[in-house]
C-alpha cells in the first residue's frame, strides 16, 4: 500500500502541475478533460493519494493495537491490485472519457471494500479491551467509501450535490478524524519512545472535540452555512492547541523525526484558527466577504494531512524495513520544501490574482521538490527484504 501511495504522491500532483501550466498558457493551449480540473485535482489528492497510506498503516498496527492475529496476505493484496488499478483507470479517464474514469473509481470502490473488511475482521474477532481508535477509524473508512461511492454517482449523473458531498465528506467525515484518530493514539507513543521522562498524555476529551467540530463541520458545510462554521471550528482548534501543548510539541523539536509529526499536528490548530476567522468574517459582513479563500483548507491538507502522512510515512518505513529510524539532513529539505508548499499555497489565496497565478504553479512545484526524492530514496526499500534480515 506504501508502494502504491508513494507512487500517487508523484503522479497526481504532476498531473496537476501540467494542468496549471497548460490552463495558464505555459507552453500550450488548456487541455480539455473529461470533468472540471479542480474535481479530479480533489479526487486524486482526497481518494488516490491518502487512503493507500492510511491503509497500509492500519492493516500492520491494527492486529497490534488489538493484540490480534496478522492479517494474512490473501485479504490485503487484492485490496492493494485493485485500488492500484483503479488509480491508473482514473488516469486513463482524464485522458479519454468519463467511462474510464467511472471504471477506476469502481475498482476504487472494490479494493477499499476488500480492505475495510480485512480491519473489521480484526475488530470482531479479538476481545481487547480497548477498541475506541480501532472502531473510529473504521467508521471514518466506511466514510470514506461512501465519499468515493458519491463521487461516482456524480461521474454518471452529473449531478453537483454527489460532488459537494464527496468532496466535504472526504474531508471533515473521512480524512481529519482518520489523522486526528491515528495521532491521538501513536503520537504520545512516539514521544514517549523518543523523549526521556516523558509521560504519556493523552486526554480523550480533546479528541472527541476535534471529531465532533470535524462533523459538524461537514454538515454545515453541506447546508451551506458557512458563517456559522465558527461555531465548531473554534472548540476543534482549542482541542487541537491543548494536544500540542500536552503532547510536549517544544520539547519534541530536539528530535527530527518527533518534530515532523508534532508540526503537522500543529497545523491543525492553524487551519482551524484560520476557517475560524473566515467564518467570522462571513458572518459579519452577511456572507459579502471571504478573506482567505482556499487559505484554511491548504493550511488543513498540506500543512496538516501532507505534513503528517510524510512524517508517518517515513518512520513506519525505517521502521518496517529495519533501517535506522532518523533522519538525515536531506530528509529535514524535503521536509522544509513541504511547508514551503503550504505557506506558498496559502499566499495565493491571499495575495492579488496577478502573483497567485505563478504561486499555484511554485506550490505544485515545491510539492514536486518534496515527494519526488521521498519516493526516490524509499521507494526500493518496499521491493527489497528488511536490512536487519528479519522476516518482512
Amino acid at each position: 500500500m506504501f508502494f502504491g501511495g508513494a507512487l500517487q504522491a508523484v503522479a497526481a500532483m504532476l498531473w496537476w502541475l501540467v494542468d496549471l501550466a497548460t490552463r495558464y498558457g505555459m507552453p500550450a493551449h488548456a487541455i480539455r478533460w473529461p470533468v472540471a480540473p479542480n474535481a479530479a485535482h480533489a479526487y486524486l489528492l482526497i481518494y488516490g493519494l491518502f487512503p493507500f497510506f492510511m491503509f497500509g498503516f492500519l492493516l500492520t498496527t491494527f492486529p497490534r493495537w488489538m493484540a490480534g492475529r496478522e492479517i494474512p496476505a490473501r485479504r490485503y493484496v487484492p485490496a492493494f491490485v485493485l485500488m492500484l488499478l483503479g488509480a491508473v483507470f482514473f488516469y486513463l479517464g482524464l485522458a479519454s472519457n468519463k467511462m474510464l474514469l467511472a471504471v477506476g473509481v469502481i475498482l476504487t470502490l472494490c479494493g477499499w471494500a476488500i480492505a475495510w473488511h480485512a480491519l473489521l475482521r480484526v475488530l470482531l474477532d479479538t476481545s481487547h479491551r480497548d477498541k475506541r481508535h480501532p472502531t473510529i477509524a473504521l467508521i471514518t473508512l466506511a466514510a470514506g467509501w461512501c465519499g468515493v461511492a458519491s463521487y461516482l454517482v456524480w461521474l454518471l449523473s452529473g449531478q453537483a450535490m454527489w460532488l459537494n458531498f464527496a468532496l466535504q465528506a472526504g474531508i471533515w467525515l473521512f480524512l481529519l478524524p482518520e489523522f486526528v484518530t491515528v495521532g491521538h493514539r501513536m503520537i504520545p507513543f512516539f514521544t514517549s519512545s523518543a523523549l526521556p521522562q516523558y509521560r504519556i498524555t493523552s486526554a480523550d476529551w480533546p479528541w472527541w472535540v476535534i471529531l465532533a467540530g470535524s462533523v459538524s463541520h461537514g454538515l454545515l458545510q453541506l447546508a451551506g452555512a458557512s458563517s456559522w462554521l465558527w461555531l465548531c471550528d473554534a472548540p476543534l482548534a482549542a482541542g487541537a492547541l491543548y494536544l500540542s501543548y500536552a503532547w510536549n510539541l517544544r520539547r519534541s523539536l530536539a528530535v527530527p523525526m518527533l518534530a515532523v509529526l508534532h508540526i503537522g499536528f500543529a497545523w491543525l490548530s492553524i487551519a482551524a484558527l484560520l476557517f475560524t476567522a473566515q467564518s467570522l468574517i462571513l458572518l459579519l459582513s452577511h456572507g459579502e466577504h471571504s478573506l482567505f479563500g482556499l487559505a484554511p483548507l491548504h493550511a488543513l491538507t498540506i500543512g496538516c494531512f501532507s505534513t503528517l502522512l510524510i512524517g508517518m510515512a517515513t518512520r513506519v518505513t525505517l521502521g518496517h524495513t529495519g533501517l535506522p529510524i532518523n533522519i538525515r539532513r536531506p530528509m529535514w529539505l524535503l521536509f522544509a520544501s513541504l511547508q514551503a508548499t503550504v505557506l506558498l499555497r496559502i499566499l495565493a489565496d491571499m495575495l492579488p490574482v496577478q502573483w497567485s497565478l505563478w504561486l499555484y504553479l511554485a506550490a505544485a512545484t515545491s510539492w514536486l521538490a518534496c515527494f519526488l526524492p521521498w519516493v526516490i530514496i524509499y521507494l526500493p526499500a518496499y521491493l527489497r527484504p528488511r536490512a536487519d534480515g528479519r522476516s518482512g
